[in-house]
């Protein structure tokens, strides 16, 4: 993982008394890999609100993967982060979109896309931004239910002609640990990545994550490092573990993020987020 985020408890404590910065990731810990949100989840989060916690969604999906979420869970104030880090929504339900971009991180991708393609040249690449509510380019379709939002097959030379928040290489005839022999290999740098459960590995600029971006959301809601709490089951979730006070892994993470983490819970299917939302302090 990238090095030069910031550090707010380094995972190794309890959250303290009174309103917590709550960050939650997504997949595989909100819901699971049917985009099944359950009830118990879905009342553990309200609940959490209503007590005065901050919610803060914490994801590697796009802005356009990230706003049926936030609608399904009621969510129309404070922040979101999204594109790990790259993107941060300020939500309001006062304004016409329901939120605005706060903050958009860019990078040029075509140095890391051009030493990728050269490893993996049957890959599918996918750009983001600048105009993060635009359309996403894509060198290829990508399977079935896995991109939502427009998307447009361009050229590769398009793709890496213009910055971009983000970066995802997807190939479905590697497996994760291919991806992370050749990002060992090929001598990658200056960018953040994150390799996920499939062959589908994330690039941001270098520097930035979730817990960067989450950073900066604290300080503009008051909260004490102590106060963060960080859920999630993915390998771009581990500086966000890093940054909280308490972190959690869900119990179908790998290895290395269950070892990451200050304390596991249970699985998405058993819908381990709420087990901790429910314990927190009302």
């Amino acid at each position: 993982m990238g090095t030069g985020t910031p550090s707010a408890g380094q995972g190794s404590g309890r959250a303290e008394s009174g309103p917590l910065l709550i960050a939650l990731d997504i997949d595989g810990t909100l819901i699971d890999w049917d985009e099944h949100l359950s009830d118990r989840v879905r009342s553990a989060v309200h609940a959490a609100r209503a007590a005065g916690h901050h919610i803060v969604i914490a994801t590697g999906r796009s802005l356009h993967g990230t706003l049926p979420i936030l609608d399904r869970l009621d969510l129309t104030h404070g922040w979101a982060v999204c594109s790990n880090g790259s993107v941060t929504l300020r939500l309001d339900p006062e304004l016409a979109a329901g939120y605005e971009i706060a903050d958009v991180v860019t990078f040029d991708p075509g140095p890391a896309l051009k030493l990728l393609r050269e490893h993996l040249p049957t890959a599918l690449y996918l750009v983001e931004g600048p105009d993060v509510d635009g359309t996403r380019l894509v060198t290829a379709p990508f399977p079935e239910g896995e991109l939502t939002g427009p998307v447009r097959v361009a050229p590769f030379d398009e793709l890496v002609a213009a910055p971009t928040t983000r970066v995802v290489v997807r190939s479905v005839d590697h497996s994760p640990q291919d991806f992370m022999d050749v990002v060992r290999d090929s001598g990658l740098h200056g960018v953040n990545y994150a390799v996920g459960w499939t062959a589908w590995l994330d690039l941001a600029p270098d520097g930035v994550s979730k817990a960067s971006a989450l950073e900066v959301v604290r300080g503009r809601l008051g909260v004490p490092p102590a106060a963060t709490v960080a859920i999630g089951d993915g390998r771009n979730d581990l500086e966000m573990f890093a940054w909280a006070a308490r972190s959690v892994a869900m119990g179908q993470a790998t290895d290395d993020v269950r070892a990451a983490a200050s304390e596991v819970t249970a699985s998405v299917e058993d819908d381990g987020v709420a087990v901790i939302l429910e314990s927190l302090p009302a």
